[in-house]
């Protein structure tokens, strides 16, 4: 079991936080200071399954581009049942498929959307993949910047026809990273959660992008990894656009 899902599938305490927390579990007095940031609010302590009444699949798109390797596109679903009190809901995930496939095992008793860990778990792998330094720095950095130096704003979105309001959220983990001269290349990544409650699930995209270093935030992406929910009916902003 993963970090992340080891304590996706535990109670959300401050400690808990550190890695990436259960959404919407409450936080014990025991487990430390309560000075969560507006993203961390929103991304992890946020009950996004209230208004839903499961048995219920949400789905998402996935799509891969940039000059790095090659792209592709796939599909990610989230199934939710009621659980044996009624109340919502246990989880479970099919992300990606074949070799890009991401297995993490059923949560039970959640309230936030598993797709931000199952996206997040992805996301550090292929960073350990791409540049030999450990998972365990790459959450690290994420972390700090969900908490630190999260960029929010309000944006107007287009959702099964309508006009729906959501809140974003940009981090740039590695932009003041000490040890950032390691992996260079891969230092402009940015990521970008787009969250609205006019959605089921509350996740309306997530999109990661990686400039090249060298040639500024506008040039084309080395790597761009997208999930958006079905009936979105534009990409959310470029992050830098």
């Amino acid at each position: 079991m993963t970090p992340f899902s080891h304590r996706f599938t535990t109670t959300l305490a401050a400690a808990a936080i550190a890695i990436f927390a259960l959404p919407g579990a409450p936080v014990r007095a025991e487990d430390g200071p309560k000075d969560f940031s507006a993203a961390e609010r929103a991304l992890f302590m946020t009950n996004q399954f209230t208004k839903l009444r499961p048995p219920m699949t949400l789905h998402y798109a996935f799509h891969r581009s940039g000059s790095l390797e090659p792209g592709f596109d796939d599909k990610v679903s989230i199934s939710l049942k009621a659980q044996a009190n009624g109340q919502c809901c246990d989880a479970s995930g099919d992300f990606l498929s074949g070799e890009h496939a991401v297995v993490l095992p059923p949560v039970e008793g959640v309230t936030g959307n598993p797709v931000m860990l199952y996206f997040l778990e992805r996301d550090v792998r292929e960073m350990e993949r791409l540049t030999k330094g450990k998972q365990a720095y790459f959450r690290k950095r994420i972390r700090m910047a969900i908490y630190q130096g999260a960029q929010q704003r309000a944006v107007t979105l287009r959702y099964r026809g309508n006009a729906v309001a959501g809140q974003e959220f940009t981090i740039d983990p590695y932009r003041d990273d000490p040890n950032r001269p390691r992996f260079e290349q891969l230092s402009n990544k940015r990521y970008v959660f787009t969250m609205s409650d006019a959605v089921p699930g509350g996740v309306y995209a997530i999109r990661s992008v990686i400039t090249d270093a060298a040639k500024g935030a506008d040039a084309p992406p080395l790597v761009a990894d997208e999930l958006l929910i079905e009936g979105a009916e534009a990409t959310p902003p470029k992050p830098g656009a």
